[in-house]
């Protein structure tokens, strides 16, 4: 089958076409006639060897997100059958084979029905960024209705999700963005309160929307110094949330207040198979979701095929992208 393969870490040119072997079926696995994925963070640390110890090995076939059609079912597996349009983050890292390919093998756990109302790149933009801001927000920071939640970038991948999510959970949403267009996008996902934190700063915002008692719960979608913003947001006894906290960080603020820190890193369940399921119920619900039109992937305009990989990834990391970059398979 075809594919873009990596055989060394390295710059988004390590990317490169090479006939490989289909992946062969095994009990509990179905195969994908892989249509369409998408870009997220994680995938950039890995092709660059940021994070070898959850990296596949070479030559390796990266990217986790995967929209597809069901092509082989293994056995075992009752949920599926041939044909069926399916969405999932199934792969791309350790142990495991990417969607970067015709075909993918994916945990059968992993996955769900496709929502009827998306296109395949639609769909392919939503399982990490979903699961991750639900993971955060409802298993970790318990969010439940009537709190006030601070959401840090509007317009990201997992931020535009956690704004429709908490909305949904009954939240007052308040999110922050860097621009006018960023700030009108996240009020039209949702968001109660948009805050450009270019002119304003924590201090302010936390005086003029709280009184200066901060958030309940703050969701910290950036990291590095914006984890530090965070907890200056976040109120006495308040719940900071975070995915990105690979970093160094002064805790008092967090004694002082007593927060409680969550920190979400979802690979952690792909990585274990004993925990697989619990993604694919997430995304049972997600799919609910999107059909009563209740949650929606926002998607960068610019739409890559598998062959400009190494464009998307560069596109990544220009930090220009407005939501989710995804490509489509146009072999």
């Amino acid at each position: 089958m075809k594919s873009q393969i990596i055989q060394s870490f390295g710059e988004p040119s390590v990317f490169q076409f090479k006939e490989i072997s289909k992946p062969e079926l095994k009990p509990g696995h179905v195969l994908i006639q892989v249509k369409a994925t998408s870009v997220n963070p994680i995938d950039t640390k890995v092709r660059a060897g940021a994070v070898p110890a959850v990296a596949p090995e070479f030559p390796a076939v990266l990217h986790g997100d995967v929209a597809g059609l069901v092509s082989l079912v293994g056995e075992g597996v009752t949920e599926f059958k041939v044909g069926d349009e399916v969405f999932g983050c199934a792969g791309g890292f350790k142990g495991t084979g990417g969607a970067l390919a015709e075909y993918m093998l994916a945990d059968a756990d992993l996955l769900a029905h496709k929502p009827k109302n998306l296109t395949m790149e639609e769909a392919a933009a939503l399982p990490l960024v979903a699961i991750t801001a639900w993971e955060a927000l409802f298993n970790r920071a318990n969010l439940v209705p009537g709190q006030d939640i601070l959401i840090h970038a509007a317009t990201g991948g997992v931020g535009h999700i956690a704004i429709q999510l908490a909305k949904w959970g009954g939240a007052t949403v308040y999110a922050t963005a860097s621009s006018q267009e960023k700030l009108e996008i996240g009020t039209r996902l949702g968001a109660d309160v948009p805050i450009n934190y270019r002119e304003e700063s924590v201090h302010d915002y936390v005086q003029k929307y709280t009184d200066g008692k901060g958030f309940d719960v703050v969701f910290d979608t950036v990291g590095g110094e914006n984890l530090d913003r965070s907890f200056e947001a976040a109120a006495v006894h308040g719940t900071v949330a975070a995915i990105a906290a690979r970093s160094t960080h002064d805790l008092s603020p967090v004694h002082s207040k007593g927060l409680s820190l969550h920190v979400t890193f979802m690979l952690l369940k792909i990585l274990n198979k004993d925990m697989h399921k619990h993604y694919g119920e997430i995304l049972k619900k997600v799919a609910r979701l999107v059909e009563e039109e209740k949650l929606r992937p926002l998607l960068d305009p610019n739409i890559f095929t598998f062959d400009e990989v190494s464009k998307a990834h560069e596109y990544m990391e220009s930090g220009k992208a407005i939501g989710k970059i995804v490509l489509k398979n146009s072999w």
